[in-house]
């Protein structure tokens, strides 16, 4: 879980002991991929106003969930393409990662597609510093990757 905004704090070089009329405060919390994000915004909802403290007043205003995504097994054309693509565009073995399963929107174009095989594939490694201010991509391997999915394209057409 992190804070993603607030309003009503004063700055840090400012900040003292005072009471504050509201602080209003934007959380987001990833789940594992197979989480129900509806159950987990019912515990997180539960959580933030049981036992509040100093008759503190709650709202929540949530409605924001979505469900993460776990890859499919892959399909063998699509397996052994890929693996043929990672040797011929980076001379190496394809790597498998688990990472961006909490992006809703693969798990709707699962449901939307079910039969569809689904691959996200990026480049971001070593001081890549995703969703970061100084976000950035590694050019070369970029240029790598669209002509991999250019072939892959290729290749679901046979």
């Amino acid at each position: 879980m992190s804070i993603t905004g607030a309003d009503g704090l004063p700055a840090v070089s400012n900040a003292g002991n005072v009471l504050r009329p509201s602080t209003t405060i934007r959380i987001s919390m990833r789940q594992c991929p197979a989480a129900d994000a509806g159950k987990m915004e019912e515990i997180l909802r539960e959580k933030l106003t049981k036992d509040v403290p100093y008759n503190m007043k709650i709202d929540i205003h949530g409605g924001h969930t979505g469900s993460g995504w776990c890859m499919k097994p892959l399909q063998p054309w699509l397996k052994t393409s890929i693996e043929g693509l990672s040797k011929d565009f980076y001379g190496a073995e394809v790597g498998l990662y688990g990472l961006g399963g909490a992006i809703p929107f693969l798990k709707e174009l699962e449901i939307k597609y079910p039969e569809s095989q689904i691959v996200a594939m990026g480049v971001l490694g070593p001081g890549a510093n995703a969703h970061g201010p100084n976000e950035n991509l590694n050019l070369p391997y970029t240029k790598k990757l669209l002509g991999v999915l250019a072939h892959l394209l290729v290749d679901c057409g046979k």
